[in-house]
């Protein structure tokens, strides 16, 4: 065998070994895609991203094609190796060409490609697609017998092979694209899809105003009564009762009896009973994704939540939901105007009773509990498991609590402090 021949068989093996690296850099490419910018980019119309959308679509023959490639450019460069090994070292350049090529195939055909592809899958897949494409056409025949016995083969262990489908992602899985979105999503925005996501876990019990802060309007009042909270009322909409909420009979939007009122002198209560809108009741257990819908639908703006028996719980309004996903519409702690929470010198915050766990982790980024009670003072209640006087210190999650003012059988309000420092145990007087 002449030098000119082992000269062609040496240029042919290199050749070999570079088709041995598109073949595994390629699969890895392709296989490590980013699916969701894959398909964004093919619905908007890009030839080469449809063209890889398509392969995609069935990754048995895709494999096929890749395998069958890479598979005969390994085997003819070691059979290449071997016998220019045999020409310069006799037989014992089996050997050498064994070890050799198992060196060569694993750094320049497999290790180095599929890690250049694994950390850059669209330079690598995209041109790759075009010749892939050309060699699944050409080799179809082979292809489809290769898959065809290998899928019987997969029957047997009751394995069915179909196209491939858009696999949905669940919310778990969707809010760790978000949270690894990094700086492609501006963290307002992260927070209000994280936000999004979590309406399905909430119900309205978490966020309704309970019964006993109900702003409501008793008819069975004296008439002076009842005007001068129409009067006075801070809300725009008043729940209308008979001596207690759990007897509804619906609600006043106080613009519109204002209006009445300024128009007809004689005002009495045979009018103000004219201008009652239909009570709107809502489920307990209702999520607030649910909820949302329902609002939307109806036309609504708030509902009292009920139980099982009927009896009222709270009130809901579309605001509340709507502060779910963006926050607060105050969310800055030393805003003014913020009833619930007022920020002290030392660090601290003087935080309503009432106010719900879920707006303090929301307003200031803590992780207190929500699956047990709803509010601060329930949370202090359950831990301490009595009601506690003023002066009574605790630790909330590491953060320590001082109890300020107690009001019929409730914490009215507390001091919290964001970093936890050294406290007396809680002692109760």
């Amino acid at each position: 065998m002449d030098d000119i021949h082992i000269g062609l068989m040496f240029v042919a093996l290199v050749l070999l070994i570079g088709c041995s690296a598109f073949f595994s850099g390629s699969e890895t490419g392709l296989m490590t895609l980013n699916r969701y910018r894959l398909r964004h980019r093919a619905k908007a119309g890009d030839k080469i991203a449809l063209r890889v959308n398509r392969l995609l679509e069935r990754p048995d023959r895709l494999i096929g094609v890749i395998l069958l490639g890479n598979n005969f450019v390994n085997i003819l460069a070691s059979s290449l190796a071997t016998i220019i090994a045999i020409h310069f070292l006799g037989e014992a350049g089996i050997a050498v060409s064994t070890i050799a090529m198992t060196l060569v195939v694993l750094v320049f055909g497999e290790v180095a490609p599929k890690t250049l592809a694994a950390l850059h899958p669209e330079r690598i897949a995209y041109p790759a697609s075009a010749v892939l494409a050309s060699l699944l056409k050409i080799f179809y025949p082979l292809v489809w017998i290769t898959n065809a016995v290998v899928n019987g083969l997969l029957r047997l262990f009751r394995v069915t092979i179909q196209t491939s489908t858009q696999h949905t992602l669940s919310a778990e899985e969707l809010r760790t694209v978000v949270l690894e979105a990094g700086v492609m999503i501006p963290k307002r925005h992260q927070t209000m899809l994280l936000s999004i996501l979590e309406l399905e876990e909430i119900t309205v019990e978490d966020i309704m105003i309970p019964r006993n802060e109900v702003a409501g309007l008793d008819l069975d009042a004296d008439w002076e009564t009842i005007v001068a909270q129409l009067t006075q009322s801070p809300y725009s909409r008043l729940v209308v009762y008979r001596d207690t909420v759990d007897q509804v009979i619906g609600f006043l939007q106080l613009r519109k009896v204002l209006n009445a009122m300024a128009q007809k002198p004689d005002f009495n209560l045979t009018d103000l009973e004219g201008q009652i809108r239909e009570a709107y009741f809502i489920p307990e257990g209702t999520s607030l994704t649910r909820q949302l819908m329902n609002f939307q639908q109806l036309r609504r703006r708030f509902g009292l939540v009920v139980d099982e028996y009927g009896d009222v719980q709270g009130l809901v309004t579309l605001e509340d939901i709507l502060e779910e996903i963006v926050g607060e519409f105050t969310t800055d702690p030393a805003a003014v105007g913020n009833r619930n929470l007022t920020p002290r010198g030392d660090g601290g915050y003087v935080i309503n009773g009432r106010t719900s766990i879920r707006s303090l982790n929301r307003m200031l980024g803590w992780t207190l509990p929500t699956d047990g009670p709803r509010t601060l003072n329930g949370l202090i209640m359950e831990q301490l498991e009595s009601i506690p006087e003023p002066g009574v210190r605790l630790a909330l999650e590491g953060h320590p609590t001082e109890i300020v003012e107690v009001a019929g059988n409730r914490v009215k309000t507390a001091v919290i402090w964001p970093n936890p420092k050294p406290i007396a145990e809680k002692t109760e007087r």
